[in-house]
């Protein structure tokens, strides 16, 4: 059996059974393919290796149905954390994860605002990042987000947490699913990462998904509301032009 180990000693402490819990969670949907987790101690994290093909229209329309499913498996609220695991969690790279928030909330809106808007937007005003006009602009969406405006009244998906194209690996056997942030979100999120840096065949993906599982009415209005976070987590770590993607990206919600 082929392995492959995620190593580092310079992980937060319980970080990789973190990621283990998360993927044996999302495995245990029946849903989209998670990779298999063979072993996890401190400082490692052991997976069956994988190995790559190119994707294809078919092979990304099994992957939206699979995916529906797992969203649809659900969780117990906005935030709540994999089987298994206590405490909040981690979304980032290996090299520099930050703190994830998984208090838990009922609906969707107050766990956005409060949860993932409001601490990223710290985070960058203390790191000069953002200036503190800039920070008015998120906080100003979170505050919309909290007060319910953009709510769906949807139960809470079980989520990739992460699901931008680079986790989604295409083999033989369907694209499967890796380096999860998994938790109880909105499934709209794991479609719009997805989209942020452009997933192969996404409208297959899309097209596949919305007859397994309609979308609510509106759901293309609030993709950029959902890639706030990740967006505001690349200015943070990485600079560049992603503080102007951000503000550009809240301005259409205030």
């Amino acid at each position: 059996m082929a392995v492959h180990r995620k190593s580092s000693g310079r992980v937060p402490s319980g970080y990789f059974a973190w990621e283990a819990a998360g993927l044996r969670w999302l495995g245990a949907a029946s849903g989209a393919l998670v990779v298999e987790v063979l072993d996890v101690g401190e400082h490692h994290l052991d997976l069956l290796r994988l190995h790559s093909v190119p994707p294809t229209q078919q092979a990304a329309a099994r992957f939206g149905e699979d995916l529906a499913r797992t969203h649809l498996a659900g969780a117990p609220a906005y935030g709540s954390p994999p089987d298994g695991w206590a405490g909040d969690g981690w979304f980032g790279p290996l090299s520099a994860p930050l703190s994830l928030s998984l208090r838990l909330h009922e609906s969707w809106g107050p766990f956005w605002g409060h949860e993932r808007l409001a601490p990223i937007t710290r985070a960058c005003r203390d790191a000069g990042t953002f200036s503190a006009s800039d920070a008015v602009v998120l906080d100003r969406v979170a505050a919309r987000c909290a007060a319910g405006r953009f709510d769906t009244g949807e139960r809470p998906a079980r989520i990739h947490g992460d699901l931008w194209s680079g986790n989604v690996l295409w083999t033989e056997h369907g694209a499967t699913l890796i380096d999860p942030s998994a938790h109880g979100g909105h499934r709209e999120y794991d479609l719009a990462m997805l989209e942020l840096f452009g997933a192969p065949h996404l409208g297959a993906v899309r097209t596949a998904y919305q007859a397994a599982s309609p979308l609510a009415p509106g759901w293309q209005e609030r993709v950029r509301l959902h890639q706030l976070h990740a967006l505001a987590v690349h200015a943070l770590l990485f600079g560049g032009g992603y503080a102007a993607e951000t503000l550009s990206a809240a301005r259409r919600y205030t």
